[in-house]
Order: structure tokens, then sequence, then C-alpha cells
């Protein structure tokens, strides 16, 4: 089937939440589809031959696939509503119900509001908010309505003359505006405000709305509603701060343009936001040139061209301003009639998408100019596969101790992500001795080590490793166990890779494990523990070479290079500072430094 010649751009895929579009030869799209896992939704489509024969026909006509990054699922359902119903592919007409999502209806026509699902927005003077997608969002956000705010959920007619609240206002779910004595109109009136403010999205100006009353309440003693007001306030700022980027209608109509640039070329990718949703995705590609790797440079050169054939929108969203901003922005006032401003987002929803835009247009620059990222996922998913990890082994931290005889014992660390090695987040460490004062040996030097690497990242709160590359067999596994447990991090994944027979020690088995020899999982792991290896024997010749060219001076108090320098200038020799009186060192260093080296070299 066509399907199996996208192979290789099946195994690039990142295993990230998107949407997946599959074309036909033409060009056309003829499916769209989103995925919590681009990657493994897609690649299940190799084998989904035989499953029934639309299926099959769809298989048949695959010729080309792209994909959308997105933050979340919700996202992802977000933008498939959207591209569906843009592009109309046949195999989503043939295959799904292509449904609209519910809203939610605010009764401002009763006197006293309820909140109640719509299918549809009516012109009855009540108020709506939505589409929520997917549909359950509609149930959660109506739930919180009651949680929040107290509005009711019952259909009775409100009088305020019931003789006592039902369930609902004992699970602190309803005002109770049933009984005037609890809540009266005022009060009711206040919570439809804040509950519509909610539903209209305007989460900062609720927030600051209930934190005010809650001062105000505080400031009364009123310490129960204002307890009640401060959860409220904080469930509001943390829904705030999750809003949905690919539906919001506060983005309007605009474009945004997202842009990696590299040394092989660049890529630009635009989303275009219609109505407050993402509904198309165009990209371009520019070989290695003078102006690739200037972000200020491809704006410049993709603007005029993308809309050089269509009007643009009110406004275009770019990680930095084009060369000779002002002169473009007339040009594109000119082409559409109106004013045009080309921003650059700092915060909110709108720097939102832009981050989004970018980490798509990286993805393409990676899929497109890096012929060896298929081989590096193809390590990673061995791996996966061999240490029955739940996931990619992305983040892969690797430790190696160097020492000669039990002198000068240092560690290295260093940090692959993505079959990448980061050498900024590279780290060493010199390993202190014991209460004895002796040096440590391998199994307790990179217990030190460990230890001390994660006591740190757990005081960061991050970022921790997939997995923990230990240079060295059963023992040092152990030790590095025995450092994890201590601090309370012994659910970190950590291997051993023992030298020679380059076999893979797991703390679940006492059988090593046998990597394939010529297979890119070893490979990749030889590749790591050498490279730590490099970095420990750099720093330990180093750290050799220095204590060399130490001098027992340095270990007097008061005495710093400077003053060690005139000692040794002015006697000559190490010896003849021993054999000085104080008169003489007082000569050169003052009295209270040649206090001290009399002292020291009187007790050693």
């Amino acid at each position: 089937m066509p399907i199996h010649d996208l192979r290789d751009q099946v195994a690039r895929l990142p295993e990230q939440p998107g949407v997946y579009l599959y074309a036909n030869r033409a060009g056309e799209t003829i499916y769209v589809g989103k995925a919590r896992s681009l990657r493994a939704r897609v690649r299940s489509y190799l084998g989904a031959g035989g499953a029934n024969p639309r299926t099959d026909a769809l298989l048949d006509d695959i010729a080309g696939l792209t994909v959308i990054v997105t933050d979340s699922v919700v996202e992802a359902l977000a933008l498939e509503n959207n591209l569906i119903k843009q592009r109309m592919p046949r195999y989503n007409i043939l295959l799904r119900d292509d449904k609209n999502y519910p809203y939610l209806q605010l009764t401002t026509g009763e006197a006293f509001p309820r909140v109640l699902v719509a299918r549809s927005v009516e012109r009855d003077g009540h108020f709506y908010a939505g589409p929520f997608l997917p549909a359950k969002l509609a149930r959660r956000t109506m739930g919180l309505t009651h949680k929040l705010f107290g509005i009711r959920s019952c259909n009775e007619v409100i009088t305020g003359q019931r003789g006592r609240p039902c369930l609902e206002y004992d699970i602190k779910r309803c005002l109770a505006p049933c009984v005037v004595s609890l809540c009266g109109p005022e009060r009711y009136a206040q919570a439809v405000a804040d509950t519509r403010l909610f539903l209209e999205g305007r989460n900062q100006e609720l927030a600051d709305q209930l934190h005010a009353r809650m001062a105000e309440a505080a400031a009364d003693e009123r310490f129960e509603e204002a307890a009640a007001l401060r959860d409220a306030m904080r469930t509001v700022q943390a829904l705030r701060d999750r809003h949905q980027k690919m539906a919001s209608p506060e983005l309007g109509d605009r474009d945004v343009f997202g842009v990696k640039a590299g040394p092989s070329g660049a890529i630009v990718q635009v989303f275009q936001v219609r109505a407050g949703r993402v509904v198309e995705r165009v990209e371009f590609a520019a070989e290695a040139g003078a102006d690739t790797t200037r972000e200020a440079g491809l704006m410049a050169a993709a603007i005029p061209q993308f809309y050089a054939d269509q009007p643009p929108p009110p406004e275009i969203h770019v990680p930095e301003l084009p060369d000779e901003a002002d002169a473009l922005e007339s040009w594109l006032g000119l082409q559409a009639g109106r004013k045009v401003r080309i921003v650059v987002p700092q915060r909110g929803d709108k720097r939102g998408l832009l981050d989004l835009a970018r980490r798509n247009a990286e993805l393409a620059y990676r899929n497109r100019f890096d012929p060896g990222a298929t081989a590096q996922y193809e390590a990673l998913e061995v791996l996966q596969a061999a240490l029955r990890l739940p996931g990619l082994p992305r983040r892969i931290e690797c430790f190696d101790i160097s020492t000669i005889q039990g002198s000068e014992t240092v560690a290295s660390m260093v940090v692959c992500e993505d079959g990448r090695m980061k050498r900024g987040e590279y780290r060493k460490f010199r390993v202190g001795r014991n209460e004895e004062s002796r040096f440590l040996d391998d199994f307790a030097a990179m217990e030190q080590v460990v230890r001390r690497r994660y006591v740190r990242v757990l005081a960061a709160g991050g970022p921790f490793p997939d997995v923990i590359l230990i240079d060295g067999g059963k023992g040092q596994l152990g030790a590095a166990y025995a450092a994890l447990e201590s601090i309370g991090l012994s659910n970190l994944v950590a291997i051993g890779l023992a030298k020679k027979e380059e076999l893979v020690f797991t703390r679940d088995s006492d059988q090593p494990l046998a990597l394939d020899p010529h297979g890119p999982a070893l490979r990749l792991l030889q590749r790591i523990r050498d490279e730590a290896h490099r970095f420990a024997v750099t720093f330990h010749r180093r750290a050799r070479a220095m204590r060399d060219l130490r001098s027992e001076l340095d270990d007097v108090p008061g005495v710093g290079p400077r003053r060690r320098r005139s000692l040794l200038t002015h006697f000559g020799s190490l010896a003849s500072v021993r054999r000085a009186t104080i008169e003489e060192l007082t000569a050169v260093v003052g009295a209270r430094a040649a206090a001290a080296v009399v002292e020291h070299f009187a007790h050693a």
C-alpha cells in the first residue's frame, strides 16, 4: 500500500499530541485526524490494511503526510474540527459525523438564571457561551458554575418563600435563592454576573473582582465567605492559565508566523486564524543562503511572497520584526484596503500560539534537513522496548568516575536529549574523602556524585532524566540506586553499561541485557558513555595538573598567590622559606602572614 512509502517519515514523527493530515497524489487533503501521540497513531495505519473497504481505500489513496503539533489533545480536537470544516476531506465525511459541539446557556431571561447545555444558539434573550470542545467540557464547566458561584440547577419557580433549602445548599453547590433569608435577589445577581464573566472567558477580570471581594470579606471578619472567594479565585486563575489556544475568540483574524532557521536552511510555518480559530497551516522552505539565518530577513522575504495572491488579515504575528517593517505594513495596507499591523506578541494566548507555530517549524526543519533523525528515534524506540519504559527515553544523563590509584578522584555527567549531546548541561564533580580522610572507591564515589546531582535537581524541580546511564556494572548501578533511594527518587530508571562485554545491567533483573551489538540502541549508549568518559578524563588531567602546580604555601591561611610568589621570589625556594626567621618573613609579607607561615611549618 502507498502508506508504507511514508514509513521513514512516520518514524520521525514526535510523540506529542496534534493533528495529522493525509493527502492524495494531487495534493488534496483526504483525511484529517487527531492524536494523543502523533507517531503512535499514524504508525497504526501501517498495519491497518484489511480492516474494512473504506480504510483500504484511504490507505491506497495516501501519497503525503503532514502534521501539526499542539499542547494538548483538547487543542488537537479543536484544530481537527476547524480543518475538517475548512477542507471537507472526503474520508472524514464518509467515516465520521461532523457534528456541532455544545454551548452553555445562561438563562438571563429568567428572574433567577440557571446554566444549561444547549446544542445551538437561539435568539431568545438568553446568554450563550461556546462551543465547548470536547463536549464533556461543557458539563464540567456547568458543574463549576454551581461549585464556584452557587448557580442553581433546579427548575423550580423561585419565590423565596421555601421553608428550608434542598441538599444542593448543604453541599455548597447552590446559594439557595429559594429561601430569601439565605440569598436575596442582589446576592444571586452578583453570582450571575460572575458566572457570565466566567463563561465569556474574562477570567482575569473575574479573578481581580473575586480578590477585591475576598479582601473586603476578610477585613469585615467574614472569614468563611473570604475562604470561599479565595478558592473560587484560585480555580479561575488556574483555568485562565490553561486557556485553549486553538479556539479562542480573542484571537480574531490574524496570521501567525513560526520560524526555524539553521545552517541547512529555514522553515516558515503560517497558522491562519479566522474568527478565533486556526483554520489552515501553510509551510515555506528555504535552502541555506545569506539571509536564512536571520529571522528579520526571513520575515521580510516570506511576508510579501505569502500575501502576493491573497489579502492579509488585520494583524500578522511574527517572532521578530522584519527588515523595513514600516514599508511592509504600508504595502500590506494597500493590498488589503485597510490598516495592517505586524506585531511581536510578548505574552498571553497570542504569544502561546506564536510559540506553537515555532515548535511546528522546528519539527518540519528536523524532518526536512536532518537525515539522521530517523536513526536517532529508532535507537530511542529500541531502548524504550528493551527497558520496558512507558515513553521514549528522550533525556539520558550519564555518569563516569575517573581516578588513578585513588588520588584526585573526579566525576563527570553528560546529557543527551533526543539523541543529541547537550554540552551546555554537562557537569563535573570533585569527589571528597570519607571521615577518615581516605579516598573513596568507585562505588562510594558514584553514590556521592549521584546524590549531589539529584539533590540539586530535586530542589530545582527538574528536569528529571528518563534514563540514568552509569559507566559500570552491577556494583556501580547499586551505588547509584542507593543514592537515589536516600533522597526519595528511587522511581527514576538507572542502568549500567559495562565495558568490554557491553552488557546492560538493570535493577529488575539479575541477568544483564545484551543489546544488538550492531543496533542503533547500543551505539547510542556507547556514544553517550564514551562522551562521559572523555569529559571525566579531561577534567582529571586538569585536576592533576593543578595539583602538581600547587605549593605547600597554598595551605597557609592568609597566603594567596601574590604573597606566595613574593616569598618564593625573595627566598628562592620553599626550603629557604621554611628556614627564614619571622623578622625576615615580616619584611616580605607583613607580620600577620609571617606569623601564619611560621605557625604552619612549626606543625608540619
